[in-house]
């Protein structure tokens, strides 16, 4: 290893062990799962630090949300984070750049500590109670209609279940859309000029250095931090992170799901909109009574979507369904 990460926990594992863990951990974004050990990231480096999972507690997401974000009024549309409580009462906060990776990240975990914890206490006592509330809205008996639209929702969900790859495609891909549309050109030019005097602020700094001038130094430190700054916010285009790279990889993505449900000609909903989350909506709007066929069930699931804002306060498991699939409606204008 070029770089030996810092053990954060009170369980540390020797040089040759950390070296075969961490090489063959299970990188997702900026952090790590290895078999021993959970990899962490510092603001600019990834996997700098180890924690051993005897030492976790527990491990969950937490979202910051920017004014606007549901509008897309704001900057970012969310900035996720991964938190890891160890110890006694210590907290280790990563950042992450796309939400998806921490809830893949938290999946692989379960995957390999089904014991883990992967909610805050505060969220498991509120799924808790909204799961409660949630069953006591439903229709105690459905009408055989209801039923029956039921079980072919069911069936399409289990199909759907099949092509996990697909369908997280195309969220992810829609929110990066949307994210990237929404950006305000004045944010991108002020980040410009900023990431602008940060360059010139190093370069200036380093000949400073050369020349053995005092206080060059600091012209450097902040010069570099403000370009890593500006490059980790993301406002900036890249050849990767700009409106036509956006455009294409949403496109690709909805045409992969075209081809994937084509020869399923009774599917229920248009393969925009083919996700889990969607198909779990529709069905708890029937067993609410709220609709009685599919169609019913889609025009008040996209009405209740519409609805929901950033003024809006909602569950947790409301505000990760809707992170998920609303983008999906967003880029589609609701057609």
């Amino acid at each position: 290893m070029l770089f030996t990460p810092t053990c954060l926990g009170t369980t540390t594992l020797s040089r040759e062990e950390l070296k075969e863990d961490k090489k063959n951990c299970i990188k997702v974004g900026p952090c790590g799962l290895g078999k021993e050990a959970m990899y962490l990231n510092s603001f600019f480096i990834d996997r700098c630090y180890y924690i051993s999972y005897r030492d976790i507690s527990r491990c969950f997401k937490r979202v910051a949300m920017s004014k606007g974000g549901f509008s897309g009024k704001g900057i970012f549309g969310t900035m996720p984070y991964l938190v890891v409580k160890y110890g006694t009462g210590l907290e280790k906060q990563c950042n992450f750049k796309y939400e998806e990776e921490v809830d893949i990240f938290l999946t692989e975990l379960g995957k390999i500590r089904p014991d883990m914890p992967l909610h805050s206490v505060e969220a498991e006592y509120k799924l808790k109670k909204a799961e409660e509330e949630e069953k006591a809205r439903y229709l105690k008996v459905l009408s055989p209609e209801q039923e029956s639209s039921v079980k072919e929702l069911r069936d399409a969900e289990k199909l759907i279940n099949n092509y996990e790859d697909q369908y997280t495609r195309l969220s992810t891909t829609a929110k990066q859309k949307r994210v990237i549309d929404r950006i305000n050109p004045t944010y991108q030019k002020v980040a410009m000029v900023i990431l602008m005097l940060a360059i010139f602020s190093a370069i200036f700094g380093v000949f400073s250095i050369l020349k053995g001038q005092g206080m060059a130094i600091y012209f450097v430190l902040f010069g570099f931090s403000f370009i890593f700054i500006v490059i980790s916010s993301r406002i900036l285009p890249t050849g990767h992170n700009n409106k036509r790279s956006a455009q294409k990889e949403w496109d690709d993505a909805l045409s992969d799901m075209k081809s994937t449900i084509a020869d399923n000609v009774d599917f229920p909903l248009p393969p925009q909109y083919a996700h889990p989350v969607v198909i779990e909506r529709m069905i708890r709007v029937i067993r609410e009574g709220r609709a009685t066929t599919i169609a019913e069930a889609f025009k008040t699931m996209k009405d209740d979507l519409r609805k929901l804002n950033s003024d809006v306060t909602v569950s947790q498991k409301e505000y990760d369904e809707v992170v998920t699939v609303k983008p999906m409606f967003l880029v589609m204008d609701y057609k």
